[in-house]
């Protein structure tokens, strides 16, 4: 990418947040809740790095992300603590890669408070795969615009046009044979 001197970069302020400080067993533990509970910032944000395809224009967006996930931690440290920090032992103890299936159990008991507090349900198998549609209160980007240039080639006579599968039809390039 080249960098001109019209590239604004964002300022310090613009960029400074407060930090989702977990670690890796505390995403693992409550990702299919917090993908839920903060879906609509993140389907916001995600639209727009897509529709601007500039990541300093969706900074906002990037914030609302960040401070609804710290808002999901305080909630469930607030009231599932307990289930929450068993659930995650049972995760680090069970594999070195945070496998799922031996802690049935406890995420059983985990999903059920955060459902109960939180009014979060864990979403269905396949869920984050599913399309889905987001009303976006931004107003619509304008569309693209590409320049227009004039054709590179002009005058040249319509036989000298020809499809170029027809220029070599039979000498065996693309009619599936030897070529030459």
């Amino acid at each position: 990418m080249v960098v001109t001197k019209q590239f604004q970069l964002p300022t310090e302020e613009e960029l400074t947040v407060p930090e989702l400080n977990v670690t890796a067993a505390a995403y693992a533990t409550g990702a299919f809740h917090l993908g839920k509970y903060c879906e609509e910032p993140c389907k916001e944000f995600m639209l727009c790095r897509d529709e601007l395809n500039d990541p300093r224009k969706c900074l906002a967006e990037g914030k609302q992300v960040t401070a609804c996930g710290i808002e999901f931690f305080k909630k469930v440290k607030k009231s599932c603590l307990a289930e929450f920090t068993q659930y995650q032992k049972c995760l680090i103890s069970s594999s070195a890669d945070y496998q799922y299936a031996p802690c049935r159990k406890t995420q059983n008991v985990f999903d059920e408070c955060v459902k109960a507090h939180l009014g979060v349900e864990r979403p269905r198998p396949y869920y984050y795969c599913e399309p889905k549609i987001h009303d976006s209160k931004r107003p619509k980007p304008p569309p693209a615009t590409y320049p227009k240039y004039d054709d590179a080639t002009p005058g040249l006579p319509a036989e000298k046009l020809k499809d170029a599968k027809t220029t070599y039809e039979g000498q065996g390039i693309f009619d599936g044979g030897r070529p030459y």
